[in-house]
């Protein structure tokens, strides 16, 4: 058996090497073979204590007694409820050495106090007894730190595990308020945004109906080539030259009956990026037949940012834009800025020239663009160059 009951707490002396042995005045009061028994003790420690038998009532080593151990206190008399084993007996003086078991905290915690307070020098009363017993004289064992605390090898693994991954979340945390502090304070981003191709268009000069004479949209023409043909009533040909007294209804069925054809041609060596009437089918007098677009031009992207960020939307100035339908984001040069209907208006318009050349069948794709005005990895190494490092 052992001293205290309580393996979960520690006395907060535990840690000395061993009882110490103190001779207080005191007494064992116990039972043996149905008679009270009482002896002086000769000395006590916190683990056991011995006494002093007489020839008539020698003690047995393996005897296990309950008794009362009493203390002088002032003009007060200290029981305390032990329970103790003999251990050893010396034969010619009759001095037995017994053990405590199942020793109560508070039964711990007075032991210790008079053992202490007996060595100081200091004078037990019963005021600091009481002292003594309020106060939390126990604490939780010390966790052996040898054995990593008693975690065999998957326990170890598991806290490893738990901590990395509370350290992976911190960490993605931890950049996605960066990135989010960093794009409101740092970057400029575009009301909106179009990839813009000049175009060229071939409008119809009588109404009539239309037949293309080239491949279709993409395709490649020259300066003055024809792209389609038209047909168009004699009576359209001549409407407004004739007089009142031609036309009678005969001379408008004839005129009516007759058609005449033509040629559109191109105006410029230009892709056609869009025909806008199907062949065969009928436009009026002006309608778009054709869109045309320079075949040496390249596409650019036209944005509008608030008039705030004209400081950021000058020319010279990079910025990243992303074409609606691709991955990855695209980089250019701000060529020039103008304000919006050439007025006093709160948006300005800028014009970006891509670092790589975009395809013109992307015109009129919405763009997303911004300006990145933070320090760049470039701006650090001018920073730190500059500062000797």
């Amino acid at each position: 058996m052992n001293t205290a009951v309580n393996v979960n707490v520690v006395h907060e002396s535990e840690a000395q090497r061993q009882h110490a042995r103190v001779k207080i005045p005191a007494k064992i009061r116990y039972l043996a073979n149905n008679e009270r028994v009482e002896h002086r003790l000769v000395d006590l420690s916190a683990g056991g204590f011995s006494f002093q038998t007489s020839p008539k009532q020698r003690a047995q080593v393996g005897d296990y007694h309950q008794g009362r151990m009493l203390f002088q206190l002032d003009s007060l008399t200290l029981g305390l409820d032990v329970e103790f084993q003999v251990r050893a007996v010396d034969p010619d003086s009759g001095r037995a050495g017994c053990q405590f078991h199942s020793l109560k905290p508070r039964d711990i915690a007075t032991l210790r106090y008079l053992i202490s307070a007996h060595l100081s020098g200091e004078v037990i009363s019963a005021g600091d007894m009481l002292n003594t017993l309020q106060r939390e004289n126990f604490t939780k064992p010390r966790k052996n730190g040898g054995n990593g605390g008693g975690m065999g090898v998957f326990g170890r693994l598991k806290a490893v595990t738990f901590s990395a991954g509370l350290f992976v979340v911190g960490l993605a945390a931890f950049g996605f308020i960066f990135k989010s502090l960093y794009g409101l304070y740092f970057v400029t981003h575009a009301e909106s945004g179009m990839v813009a191709v000049p175009s060229m268009q071939v409008t119809m000069p009588r109404e009539g109906t239309v037949q293309s004479l080239i491949g279709g949209e993409g395709t490649n023409v020259d300066k003055g080539a024809p792209i389609a043909s038209f047909s168009a009533t004699m009576l359209e040909m001549l409407k407004g030259h004739l007089t009142d007294d031609q036309l009678t209804p005969a001379n408008v069925e004839e005129l009516f009956g007759k058609q005449m054809k033509g040629t559109l041609t191109s105006p410029c060596n230009c892709k056609v990026a869009r025909q806008l009437v199907a062949d065969g089918q009928f436009a009026g007098k002006g309608d778009v037949i054709f869109e045309l677009v320079p075949q040496d031009f390249e596409a650019t992207v036209s944005a509008r940012f608030p008039y705030r960020n004209f400081a950021q939307a000058k020319p010279g100035a990079s910025v990243t834009f992303q074409v609606a339908g691709e991955d990855s984001p695209r980089h250019g040069k701000i060529i020039s800025t103008s304000l919006i209907d050439s007025g006093l208006s709160s948006d300005i318009r800028v014009v970006i020239q891509p670092d790589q050349t975009l395809d013109s069948k992307l015109a009129g794709q919405p763009v997303e663009v911004s300006i990145d005005r933070g320090p760049s990895f470039d701006w650090m190494v001018d920073r730190a160059l500059a500062a000797g490092f």
